[in-house]
């Protein structure tokens, strides 16, 4: 009998025409590293009673299907699912060889896709109709492999005996690794940084209405939150001094390898100010959780800009 391991999964996915509807024809095969993808139906226990002590059968609940997907930093790949998180970018040519794919923190409408998830060796395919990215959060270290992790929600979840992906297509993969990652305040390196994080989010409302198939109408993005953190060791006052008096900094957050780039420029970042505690002999250590807001200059709270050597139509 034949067992399912992650070794053989695959996870293949296609932009939807309309929100729901599988989409058709030949999908994209994306790189991961741990997919948590796929619905669950609760139980609700019986309310009546003169029946007797012994409960009767539960009824079934409404359906949800969301999850985290974990997949490596790629400066090609990358850009699907900002595509996902921002809606279409901007592409420019640099007449290099190179494009910059531009993309911008509160746009309206969101596209949804059409994931599959696949465990051949069972055969069981688990094709997730209107997927729609909610959030996007990095960790920057000095070491290992850069990944970022996906909250998707996804309209419901069908079995099938086959792919329905037809022949999938892939793209030259490029991994990125924490080395090349970089976090700099308006332009020049954070002095004495020892980690960060950022986090987007698109904080979509479900819209959770009456049918039949217990399935949602739609999962739409509301008011966007940009939160993270910064680590330095204590060596100066300057974060401390920003923060004391509620001056906002701009921080960008990215990665480089070659040609390749990418680059979260969050535009207005406020710093609250962090207790420093002497925990022993060693250095202090100073956490900066920050939160992000619009900028008016700008005209937005957050750009990513994504440079590689496709001409954007993959991302269409």
């Amino acid at each position: 009998m034949a067992r399912a391991y992650g070794s053989s999964a695959t996870l293949l996915l296609k932009r939807e025409t309309a929100y729901g509807q599988a989409a058709s024809g030949d999908y994209i095969r994306m790189p991961f590293n741990r997919c948590t993808l796929g619905s669950e139906q609760g139980l609700i226990d019986d309310p009546v009673l003169g029946q007797g002590r012994d409960p009767l059968a539960p009824l079934q609940d409404v359906i949800n299907d969301e999850g985290e997907i974990v997949v490596p930093m790629d400066p090609r790949y990358l850009g699907i699912w900002l595509t996902g998180l921002f809606g279409d970018p901007v592409t420019t040519d640099n007449l290099d060889g190179t494009f910059d794919h531009l993309f911008v923190s509160g746009n309206d409408a969101l596209p949804s896709y059409t994931v599959e998830v696949g465990m051949s060796q069972v055969p069981a395919f688990f094709l997730h109709t209107g997927v729609v990215l909610g959030s996007i959060a990095l960790e920057f270290q000095r070491s290992g492999a850069a990944a970022a992790t996906l909250g998707v929600i996804a309209q419901g979840e069908s079995r099938k005996a086959a792919t329905q992906g037809g022949v999938p297509t892939s793209l030259a993969f490029t991994r990125i690794s924490q080395f090349q990652g970089s976090i700099t305040r308006a332009g020049n390196p954070i002095g004495n940084l020892t980690g960060g994080s950022l986090t987007y989010s698109n904080n979509l409302e479900k819209i959770e209405t009456i049918r039949s198939d217990g399935k949602i109408d739609g999962a739409d993005p509301t008011v966007a939150a940009l939160t993270g953190r910064i680590d330095v060791r204590f060596a100066d006052t300057t974060l401390i001094d920003l923060a004391s008096g509620g001056t906002p900094v701009d921080l960008t957050f990215g990665y480089t390898v070659g040609t390749a780039k990418v680059a979260f420029a969050a535009h207005e970042v406020y710093l609250p100010k962090p207790k420093l505690a002497v925990e022993g002999p060693g250095g202090v250590q100073a956490s900066f959780d920050f939160q992000g807001a619009r900028n008016e200059t700008a005209g937005r709270m957050l750009d990513v800009t994504l440079t590689n050597d496709l001409d954007g139509t993959e991302y269409a």
